[in-house]
């Protein structure tokens, strides 16, 4: 049986995770620490953050969330470009959700030496994001109980998390998910164009009732 990209990333976060949590030193050295990324210049942080989470929930949660949304996306772009070429660009697009999403948080802590994060929520929010513009109308169901089309459900996530990261008051990378949604919102646009005007037409489509 071959198993997708998807399902591969989400095998080799769990090991990675799975090992942190009884690591100490490995978390530490993995952990995303701006402050420590400006002055030893430990730029491999951006990335390896994304690998690490804090305990068996945060993790659950991310990965559960990547297994549904990452499948959309992998399809579309192996579709869309082939299966070698789109596998390429998924892993490239889901690593460069990790590493995009951390900048603005950078920017803000990097003289901040007490300032610590970690968890693929970049990642997991681009890929959510990117699988809305290519299916808009499918639902996306909070807990099981609340279920919104997925451009609607977006939308509100967006705004929550732009209040949240300028309130900064619950220790939530809330910045990681907004520019996360955002980069995997302009990327697939970039790639495929064409999407815009799939999605305008999708929400043509559309009857609350």
């Amino acid at each position: 049986m071959d198993l997708s990209i998807t399902t591969i990333l989400i095998v080799l976060t769990a090991i990675t995770s799975i090992i942190g949590f009884n690591k100490y030193e490995m978390l530490n050295r993995w952990m995303f620490i701006p402050y420590r990324i400006k002055h030893r210049k430990e730029w491999d942080r951006f990335l390896l953050s994304g690998f690490i989470h804090k305990d068996y929930i945060h993790l659950l949660f991310n990965m559960f969330t990547f297994y549904f949304f990452g499948g959309v996306v992998e399809m579309f772009l192996r579709y869309q470009f082939g299966q070698l070429t789109g596998g390429i660009l998924f892993v490239a697009f889901y690593l460069l959700g990790i590493i995009i999403s951390d900048l603005p948080t950078y920017s803000k802590n990097k003289d901040n030496s007490s300032y610590r994060a970690l968890g693929a929520s970049g990642g997991t929010a681009a890929t959510v994001f990117a699988s809305i513009i290519i299916l808009p109308l499918a639902d996306i169901c909070l807990f099981g109980i609340l279920c919104l089309p997925g451009f609607i459900l977006g939308g509100l996530f967006l705004i929550y998390s732009y209040v949240k990261a300028k309130q900064e008051n619950d220790g939530i990378n809330h910045d990681a998910h907004l520019y996360g949604a955002i980069f995997g919102i302009v990327f697939i646009l970039i790639l495929s164009p064409s999407s815009a005007l799939h999605f305008i037409e999708q929400l043509k489509d559309f009857k609350p009732f």
